[in-house]
């Protein structure tokens, strides 16, 4: 199922009011997924991109680099998505969803804002390893 597909009132799994209404907090395999599917290539390809413009061995060096720091990221953010979604669980312990009345939690935001995290640390890591996967011709000028 794809996340336009699990969009509840418009909402999908990046925004607070997914959780706020009853969205399921997604699976990291999940949420690569989706990345393959979307073909987003994450905020920083901009900066990806130029590096990828640079003659070789720069080039390559300049890749790595990205992807060693955007692993150290996807690392940190999936730690803080698990913690999220427990705050996410417990906070639905204590406090039972009503379809009648929700009320918004910091719990919702931050799991939307850890998802859009790994979603972006996933679709770095998707360009870069494309990327790295090309082997230049190592004689063009």
């Amino acid at each position: 199922m794809s996340l336009e597909q699990l969009k509840i009132r418009g909402y999908t799994a990046g925004h607070p009011w997914f959780y706020v209404l009853g969205g399921p907090v997604l699976p990291p395999k999940a949420i690569m997924a989706e990345v393959a599917i979307s073909k987003y290539r994450g905020w920083m390809r901009h900066d990806i991109e130029k590096a990828d413009a640079l003659a070789e061995p720069k080039r390559s060096a300049e890749l790595r680099k990205f992807r060693e720091k955007i692993l150290i990221d996807l690392r940190r953010d999936l730690s803080g998505y698990r913690e999220a979604a427990f705050e996410l669980h417990t906070f639905r312990r204590m406090y039972p969803e009503s379809s009648a009345n929700p009320f918004h939690d910091d719990a919702h935001t931050a799991v939307s804002l850890k998802f859009s995290h790994l979603f972006n640390d996933f679709a770095h890591l998707t360009t870069l390893d494309d990327l790295l996967a090309v082997q230049r011709d190592l004689f063009a000028q």
